[in-house]
């Protein structure tokens, strides 16, 4: 069986730049694994090139939302903000599959591949994947720059919303502020309540709203 990573990476360097460009929809997520806020999950077609993308995790804020803009004006885009309620309903891997289609619905065209940043399909047809391709493919690296951007937006208003827990900072991942405020104050409403159990330890969670 031949790898499909690498029949990705192939077709990468042989298609013309202009050609990728258009044919290629990078996909990826911001929020998978954080205790607080919603799951934002980004797919891009670049229509014009953008210069210095890269892994949004490599790249401080202020060049990111400069890199949102730029990728906002040249691409066709696409967003899926799917909350905490869903999440803990659902389930992580269904919101996703559920991300992933919808995306893969609204910017479907006649010759668009779908390259999925990691390792897993969760399940959803015609959708490939490659480990690290937020770093290495120019139209994954955008979807993580658009999905991290949202999603620290949210999670900044979110803070002015709920003061107290800091989620203008750690934008709802487990750090240790973000823990010892949720043992201080109880969950708020944006809280992955299936996500929290382990930190309060209790079976009937408390909320401070």
């Amino acid at each position: 069986m031949v790898n499909i990573s690498k029949k990705i990476k192939n077709l990468l360097d042989f298609l013309p730049e202009e050609t990728r460009c258009l044919q290629l929809c990078g996909i990826d997520e911001a929020g998978r694994g954080p205790l607080a806020g919603p799951l934002v999950v980004a797919g891009v077609i670049l229509q014009r090139q953008v210069k210095g993308l890269a892994d949004s995790k490599k790249l401080s804020p202020e060049r990111r939302e400069i890199l949102s803009e730029r990728i906002l004006e040249r691409s066709r885009y696409h967003f899926v903000v799917i909350g905490p309620d869903r999440i803990d309903g659902d389930g992580l891997s269904v919101c996703m599959k559920n991300a992933l289609e919808e995306i893969i619905s609204r910017l479907a065209g006649p010759e668009v591949i779908f390259l999925f940043d990691g390792n897993t399909r969760f399940g959803v047809s015609g959708l490939r994947t490659l480990i690290g391709a937020d770093g290495k493919v120019p139209q994954v690296s955008a979807a993580s720059i658009l999905a991290k951007v949202h999603r620290d937006r949210i999670m900044e208003e979110a803070g002015k919303r709920y003061p107290g827990y800091g989620f203008e900072r750690h934008k709802g991942y487990g750090t240790s502020e973000h823990r010892e405020a949720i043992r201080r104050l109880g969950l708020c409403p944006i809280h992955r309540r299936s996500f929290c159990k382990g930190i309060l330890m209790t079976e009937e969670i408390p909320t401070l709203f």
